[in-house]
């Protein structure tokens, strides 16, 4: 089949095709399901095999079932990679050798493909006596940072990127360093954060309380709950960074609760684990199974539903028998539980189709239906294989009285009573970032449509760059069905218009029909007062959610990024232009500008020189208090001062730096709409070399893009969102997380 898109394609070849050295490898995504389809069967029976990889492929088929990446990218290539995306690491002892020892299984496990999480919890804090050998304890962030340099070297060796939750209980006496850790800009970069927060810990915090900070049972010291919950949400609002997981409502919720204790998340917070856990992911896409989309009767087919459902489980409990394991620790965990994460991809598409606007009542009930069909079935089809295979090695009858089973219907309890379970836990919703621009631009997870269209860059093999519309799926669909009539905007709502509430009241409805967790960002405002933003957070824990992850664009997480290599060839070697050196003192003019993207105004200088051209611009230096424009500013000056000093018309700088267009949006200045903070900078160039000012309104401003905040460090556009906890691109579709 064809993609719906040059970017599914692009993914499709530089992602997920096998090709292997010395073979031809998957010549289509046709052999891509192929390949996948055939090696999950052969963990059944010779008997079954042929039949059950023929499910196994209809369900692939046309992007209806989405195994994660690392099953689309690994499975029937021989390659030594493990099918799981992430696990948690085992619980750290407070010892210096066996730290060393956790440092090396998360390497190995990271060379192999998994992003891993720890609690570094169990690391005695700071200044702590170290007995026997008369120091003092570093502190689990000195520790951290060994594990973050590990993660770097990793990178460096491998072609993924690594990824990598740190967590810290909010009773540890090093929480309040840990919150403020991400304010240095260059701190734990490799790293997620996020505070374990205990329902102990929000009953102080409602009682505005004491809140003891406690190790090994010794109380180090006490603060108001209230302060220690305000520098939290202030570290967040300025750096969105650390997010908040209620480990306590987890281990309560929590189907294994009688043999296991959840220690921490997976990077993206989707799956929380016990030590050595391991996240097995695959998504329905739920936006795949609308029957006549847009009509007054659009629905979700919930028979198909039942079905893709059933054969979903299947595969991923065959991944379990096929899958290589980094570490036997892990795999011996996998196979007493046999834990999946089945969710969904494409929910804020589905709703569009339904007429339903993302956030609304209505969203939040067929959200519940649809997750709830998915849930009996993943259920009812766990007990079957359990009666066909046998139940997962640690099953007990307990967890029958475990709150996501106490939940179902009596039909399907009275078939697990019956038959036992063949899986611990089933459902997750996890990122989907790259397999659903696979699908065809599906909106991610179950998070709100970022962009209904914009123009992605693509660098040709000559250097030259092309541009192609990027549309997501819903909007492809209405196009296909409507002509050029325009869409209902009450429908197609988009992250740039909802309000974060509307977010939690989302995630709150998917979370009620998931076992495990939700990768999930709440995207805020800039402008959101900070009351306002803390008040997500209790209204996440009031709502049941597990977790709460926001983003709100700031200078910190935008002002340093990494860029991937770039190759080039070697021109002929030409000698350099000789420039005019500098006198002692020049004349010139400060230019102020204020740029509503920016907190601190920005101040432009020329400085001029007479010589026999005459008076001329020599120098530029821009300055600004916001340090995200640091770097860019500096090459920049540099640059154009280079090309003042060489002389001769210099007038196309102005005209060069007015052309530029941010993906996220212009502004108004001066009743004029100015398409990005460079053009403006075009503009102050022009004026002062004297040039008649020409007007740079634009009939039709493109629409801004309120959440990206920082450059994509693949591509350099300015496409980068925060969505399922991850950095996701626009534009060139990189990602984070894999």
């Amino acid at each position: 089949m064809a993609f719906d898109s040059p970017l599914a394609g692009d993914i499709w070849s530089s992602k997920y095709r096998f090709v292997p050295p010395d073979g031809e490898g998957d010549g289509s995504i046709e052999a891509t399901w192929d390949r996948v389809a055939a090696a999950l069967a052969h963990a059944e029976s010779s008997e079954l095999r042929r039949a059950v990889q023929a499910r196994f492929r209809a369900a692939l088929e046309d992007f209806r079932f989405l195994p994660a990446g690392r099953i689309l990218a690994g499975a029937g290539t021989a390659r030594a990679v493990t099918l799981f995306n992430c696990f948690v690491m085992g619980a750290i002892p407070d010892d210096l050798g066996a730290i060393f020892d956790h440092l090396r299984q998360a390497a190995v496990t990271m060379q192999q493909g998994g992003g891993v999480g720890m609690d570094f919890s169990s690391i005695r804090p700071a200044g702590a006596p170290v007995r026997g050998v008369g120091a003092d304890a570093s502190g689990p962030l000195s520790f951290m940072e060994v594990w973050d340099a590990m993660c770097r070297t990793i990178l460096s060796a491998g072609q993924r990127r690594g990824a990598m939750m740190g967590c810290l209980r909010v009773d540890h006496p090093d929480i309040e360093a840990f919150i403020d850790a991400k304010r240095d800009p260059i701190r734990f970069r490799n790293f997620n954060l996020s505070v374990l927060v205990s329902d102990a810990f929000m009953a102080a915090l409602e009682a505005d309380a004491e809140w003891p900070l406690t190790f090994s049972g010794e109380t180090h010291r006490t603060v108001r709950a209230s302060d220690l919950w305000s520098r939290l949400m202030q570290a967040t609002y300025d750096a969105a960074e650390p997010g908040v997981i209620f480990i306590d409502r987890v281990n309560a919720q929590n189907n294994l609760g009688y043999c296991e204790t959840i220690l921490a998340s997976n990077p993206c917070g989707e799956q929380m684990l016990p030590p050595y856990g391991a996240c097995l992911l695959g998504s329905i896409n739920l936006a795949r199974l609308v029957r006549a989309p847009f009509a007054a009767d659009a629905d979700v087919d919930e028979t198909q539903l039942a079905e893709l459902t059933r054969t979903a489980v299947r595969m991923l409990d065959d991944v379990i028998d096929v899958s290589r394991f980094p570490l036997e620790a892990q795999a011996a965990e996998a196979i007493s539980k046999r834990r999946i994460g089945l969710g969904v991809t494409g929910l804020a598409d589905t709703l569009v189709f339904c007429g339903a606007a993302y956030g609304s009542d209505q969203a939040v009930a067929l959200t519940r239906r649809w997750l709830g069909a998915i849930k009996r079935e993943a259920y009812r089809a766990s007990a079957e294989l359990a009666a066909e295979k046998g139940p997962f090695p640690l099953y007990d009858a307990a967890i029958l009285d475990r709150p996501n089973l106490l939940a179902l219907d009596a039909e399907t309890r009275a078939l697990i009573a019956r038959h036992g379970l063949r899986n611990g836990c089933l459902t997750s919703i996890a990122p989907t970032g790259t397999t659903s621009l696979l699908a065809g631009n599906v909106s991610s997870g179950i998070e709100p449509v970022f962009a209904y269209a914009y123009t992605r860059k693509v660098r040709q093999p000559d250097g030259q760059i092309r541009e192609e519309c990027v549309e997501d799926y819903a909007l492809a669909v209405w196009k296909r069905l409507n002509g050029d009539a325009p869409p209902p905007a009450e429908v197609f709502v988009s992250a740039q218009t909802l309000a974060p509430d509307a977010h939690v009241r989302m995630q709150a409805a998917a979370q009620a029909e998931i076992d495990s967790s939700i990768s999930k960002t709440v995207n805020c405002p800039t402008d959101i007062g900070f009351e306002a933003f803390a008040d997500i957070y209790r209204l996440g824990y009031r709502t049941g959610c597990k977790g709460l992850t926001t983003y709100r664009p700031n200078a910190i997480t935008g002002s340093v990024l990494s860029a991937e290599p770039t190759v080039v060839e070697a021109a002929p070697v030409q000698k350099a232009p000789t420039l005019t050196p500098r006198p002692e003192a020049l004349l010139g003019a400060t230019y102020k500008l204020s740029w509503p993207e920016s907190a601190h105004a920005v101040y432009v200088t020329l400085n001029d020189i007479v010589d026999v051209e005459g008076r001329r611009p020599f120098e530029i230096f821009i300055n600004s208090k916001n340090m995200e424009h640091y770097a860019w500013t500096l090459g920049l000056t540099r640059m154009i001062s280079a090309v003042f000093r060489r002389g001769g018309d210099v007038g196309f700088v102005a005209e060069e730096l007015k052309a530029v267009f941010d993906p996220r949006g212009g502004a108004w200045v001066g009743g004029r709409y100015v398409p990005s903070l460079l053009a403006a900078i075009g503009g102050v160039i022009e004026r002062h070399l004297g040039a008649s000012a020409e007007d740079t309104a634009i009939a039709d401003p493109p629409p801004a893009w309120p959440f990206a905040a920082a450059a994509c460090p693949r591509c350099g556009g300015f496409g980068l969102v925060r969505k399922e906890g991850c950095d996701t691109c626009l534009g060139c579709g990189y990602s984070k997380c894999g």
